[in-house]
């Protein structure tokens, strides 16, 4: 067993995650998820994820999207959060420019609905380089889709619902080599009991008593997926731990 040693600095929070071999996913594409907690495994208060997350959590959660080819969020959790398009520092889009990437990644919504402001921001506001695009299904109304493809680029994956495995091959046809999701927990769940997810960051907040809502939330019958902690920071009072998927492991109950 190691033990963190408060005190000790890391010079750059996200220099760990950009050192991150993805080159190899599970599947068709590399898939993370980004996530933040309370002590307690709730994953929002007042129906919001905001007042979980710390100042050193805000600040890593907008940098990682540097090392994202999409960043993939669910419909409800854009709603809630007042989703814009992706903006990265002046730094963070020269780096991507070096390892051959677009200055920034366009956000993937996930919807079968399609039941959106079409002036909000994130469709009104995303550059003509990342474009915002929408994951949906077959069975969506052809009227709102017609509308949708006004706005975004849109992806169907699946039939009567968006199918996660479907939506990365998607993605991955679209060359997005590396996702990151952000959520919601459903959402997240759908990845995990597909065996999409390669890696999990997750912030732990020292805070307690939020939501009735886990940090994912895997469909009923779902077999267990098994993690192995590959690094471990703290800063103030926030512990960032990062997992990935172990390889050839997947229990049923």
């Amino acid at each position: 067993m190691h033990r963190l040693k408060r005190g000790e600095e890391v010079p750059d929070a996200l220099a760990p995650y950009l050192d991150v071999d993805r080159s190899r996913p599970m599947h068709e594409c590399w898939v993370t998820g980004h996530m933040v907690a309370g002590l307690d495994g709730t994953a929002s208060v007042g129906g919001r994820v905001g007042a979980l997350s710390t100042s050193p959590d805000q600040a890593l959660f907008r940098r990682m999207r540097q090392v994202a080819d999409i960043v993939l969020v669910g419909a409800e959790t854009v709603r809630r959060e007042g989703y814009g398009p992706v903006r990265l520092a002046e730094g963070a889009q020269e780096w991507r420019r070096l390892q051959g990437l677009a200055p920034t990644p366009p956000l993937a919504v996930v919807s079968r609905s399609l039941a959106f402001d079409w002036s909000a921001t994130v469709f009104r506001d995303a550059p003509v380089d990342a474009r915002t695009h929408l994951i949906t299904c077959a069975a969506a109304d052809p009227k709102r889709k017609a509308e949708a493809e006004k706005f975004a680029t849109v992806v169907v994956a699946g039939d009567e619902r968006v199918e996660p495995a479907e939506a990365m091959r998607a993605l991955a046809e679209l060359g997005r080599r590396v996702v990151l999701c952000e959520g919601g927990p459903t959402w997240l769940g759908e990845l995990v009991a597909a065996d999409r997810l390669d890696e999990l960051c997750l912030s732990i907040s020292p805070l307690m008593g939020g939501d009735p809502l886990p940090v994912s939330v895997t469909p009923p019958g779902s077999g267990l997926a098994e993690f192995d902690l590959k690094g471990a920071m703290a800063e103030d009072n926030t512990l960032f731990l990062r997992y990935e998927r172990r390889r050839g492991n997947h229990h049923d109950r």
